[in-house]
C-alpha cells in the first residue's frame, strides 16, 4: 500500500516530549512569586502551543504586568533544569522509526526557542531519529505558528509539497498554523497537559483526526 502523505511534520512538545507540564509548573511557581496566581490548569490553557514572547505580551496585555528584572534569566535556567530530563511521549520514538524504515521524510517544526528545541530532542533520545529537521519560528523571521510559516519551510527543506504533508499536533495555535499552510492536521492526545476540552479546540482549529497514541496514529498510517 501506497504511503498516502508526502511526509510528516511533527510538533515537539506535547507531541514527542512532554515538556508542557513541566514547563507549566516552573511558570506558574515563578510567576506567584511576583503577584499572579493560576492554577496549573488555568495557565495551561494560556500557554500551551504559544511562544514565550507571546505569552510576556498577553500577561502585560491582560493584567498590566511586565516581568521584573532578572525574571526571564531565571525562568530560563528553570526552565533548562526541568527540560534536561525531559521524558519522551511513550510510543514516540518507534513512530519516527517506522517511518524511517518506510522512507517517509520527516521533520519536527516548533515554536520553542533554537536553545530549548535541542535541548529537549537531545534529552529524550529523539535527536538522532530528527536529525537536522528541526525548525523552529526564528528560521521563518519569527513568524510562529499560528501562521503557516513555519510547516511550509519545514516541508520546502525536505523537498515535499506542504499541501501533500500530514501534520501532528496537539494544540489549536498548531493546528491552525498547519492547517492555513494547506496540510492534513491530525490532534494527538498522548501529553500530560490534555484535557477534556482538547479534542473539540483542536477539531474546531481544523484538525481532521483525532489520535489518542502514537500506536494509534501507526496503526492509522499502516506503519
Amino acid at each position: 500500500m501506497t504511503f498516502p502523505y508526502s511526509a510528516v511534520l511533527f510538533d515537539l512538545d506535547g507531541v514527542l516530549v512532554d515538556s508542557e507540564v513541566l514547563a507549566n509548573r516552573v511558570w506558574v511557581e515563578l510567576l506567584a512569586e511576583h503577584g499572579l496566581l493560576f492554577t496549573h490548569q488555568e495557565f495551561m490553557a494560556r500557554s500551551v502551543g504559544r511562544t514565550y514572547p507571546v505569552l510576556y505580551h498577553e500577561l502585560h496585555r491582560d493584567f498590566g504586568w511586565t516581568p521584573p528584572e532578572g525574571f526571564a534569566a531565571r525562568n530560563d535556567a528553570a526552565l533548562a533544569a526541568a527540560f534536561a530530563d525531559v521524558p519522551v511521549i511513550e510510543g514516540a520514538g518507534e513512530t519516527l522509526r517506522a517511518l524511517h524504515a518506510a522512507g517517509v521524510p520527516l521533520a519536527v517544526a516548533s515554536n520553542s526557542r533554537r536553545d530549548r528545541l535541542d535541548l529537549k530532542l537531545r534529552a529524550s533520545g529523539l535527536a538522532a531519529l530528527v536529525g537536522d529537521h528541526a525548525y523552529d519560528s526564528e528560521q521563518v523571521g519569527g513568524r510562529g505558528k499560528p501562521l503557516p510559516d513555519l510547516y511550509q519551510h519545514a516541508a520546502q527543506a525536505l523537498g515535499v509539497d506542504v499541501r501533500r504533508c500530514l501534520v501532528i499536533e496537539d494544540s489549536a495555535t498548531g493546528v491552525q498554523a498547519g492547517a492555513a499552510a494547506g496540510a492534513t492536521v491530525w490532534g494527538l492526545l498522548a501529553g500530560g497537559h490534555v484535557h477534556e476540552a482538547l479534542p473539540g479546540e483542536l477539531l474546531a482549529a481544523g484538525a481532521t483526526r483525532i489520535i489518542g497514541s502514537h500506536a494509534e496514529l501507526r496503526a492509522a498510517l499502516n506503519l
